[in-house]
């Protein structure tokens, strides 16, 4: 395994740094503040083709791999932005890509790759089944040459910022199952076809993800906007769950290193009984351990995302790395708090605003929790653990 970026890597890396430098942390302050969407910065990444970067060419993409994607995604959260919705953007297209038919993809996914139409939203969560995905109970029932969707969802970010949604539905009750992986299916919902029998009501939240509890009357869907097969709905979604994994563990590298700098830098010049607080190894050491799982972490994102470039099995390491990213970054979130004190809680240093990000990271999009029972199961052997 080569360690080093190629060239065209570290390109786009510089690429995005520039970019990011036109919205710096007062840019992210006021959004923050104000919980508002970051619509400049996403269209300026749009304009420039860094969100269409998983889209292949023929669709008006750049055709780029997930180590790349994970390289944009990465240098905007070390650049001290969230790239949460540039993360939405990249990857919930997949099911569309890998899934949809031809038709659809000619659709859809050059408007989404010229950020025309924003498919930002993913309607999967609900208040009755959280993790457990397959005990999801909106239905999609077909009337014709429609379906109608009724249900809640919960914890669905963008709905009010996109054009689009994914959708996961029940279209055979749970009880009529053998296998209770079937019976759920996927659809595009076209939401500005779809307000006046869907209520979006906004969640209020610690942090800024325009987040939202979804309730459905009798929403039509059209036929030709199911996704693959009716009822393989569910193995459809978790084909893009090692995408998803690998670009959140690059989020959270980018938030490792973020706040490893800002420590670093504030320790050395933040001045206590004569000099630099950094001298000390009660602040010192934290930090430079923060940094080592920090880099430990990033090594196991780059061999996930290799393996996931060339179409070889990864599951294990892009959840590892998940799990060790978004550790590590909380890990390293917490070291910088401590070093910068009080005025770690000042709005103006922007700690607090990162450190509730990161922390995001460890229980989404998937719980560490699961990540560990997945890893004891089916990487080392060990009977189900729920």
């Amino acid at each position: 395994m080569d360690f080093n970026l190629t060239v065209e890597q570290q390109q786009i890396r510089e690429e995005i740094k520039k970019v990011c430098k036109e919205f710096p942390d007062a840019y992210w302050r006021e959004i923050d503040g104000k919980k508002a969407y970051p619509d400049a910065f996403v269209r300026k990444l749009s304009d420039l083709g860094w969100l269409a970067a998983l889209i292949p060419e023929e669709f008006g993409g750049t055709g780029l791999g997930i180590t790349e994607a994970s390289i944009i995604l990465e240098e905007i959260n070390h650049s001290g932005g969230v790239a949460t919705a540039c993360h939405a953007q990249m990857y919930t297209m997949g099911t569309l890509l890998r899934h949809g038919n031809d038709e659809q993809k000619k659709r859809y996914l050059p408007k989404i790759a010229t950020g025309e139409l924003r498919l930002q939203a993913f309607g999967v969560t609900e208040p009755n089944a959280g993790s457990e995905s397959t005990r999801i109970q909106t239905t999609a029932t077909r009337k014709g040459d429609k379906y109608l969707i009724n249900g809640q969802k919960i914890f669905i970010s963008r709905v009010l910022q996109s054009d689009l949604m994914l959708l996961l539905a029940r279209t055979t009750p749970y009880d009529e199952l053998k296998d209770k992986t079937r019976g759920l299916s996927v659809f595009i919902v076209d939401l500005r076809e779809a307000k006046a029998k869907l209520e979006v009501k906004p969640l209020d939240l610690m942090i800024n993800h325009h987040t939202n509890a979804l309730f459905f009357d009798g929403v039509e869907v059209p036929v030709e906007n199911l996704i693959g097969e009716e009822g393989m709905g569910f193995r459809y979604i978790i084909d893009g769950w090692n995408a998803e994994r690998i670009l959140v563990a690059a989020e959270a590298i980018g938030d490792g290193r973020w706040f490893i700098e800002r420590a670093a830098k504030y320790a050395s010049e933040r001045v206590v009984f004569g000099r630099p607080i950094g001298s000390n190894q009660g602040i010192q050491f934290p930090i430079a351990k923060a940094y080592a799982n920090v880099e430990a972490a990033d090594l196991v994102r780059y061999q996930a995302a290799t393996k996931f470039d060339r179409k070889e099995k990864c599951g294990a390491e892009a959840n590892m790395a998940k799990l060790l990213a978004s550790e590590a970054a909380w890990e390293a979130a917490n070291a910088c708090l401590t070093t910068h004190g009080g005025y770690g809680f000042a709005v103006e240093y922007d700690v607090e605003r990162k450190f509730r990000e990161t922390r995001l990271l460890t229980v989404a999009p998937v719980s560490n929790n699961l990540v560990l029972a997945y890893l004891g199961q089916h990487v080392l052997g060990m009977p189900k653990s729920y």
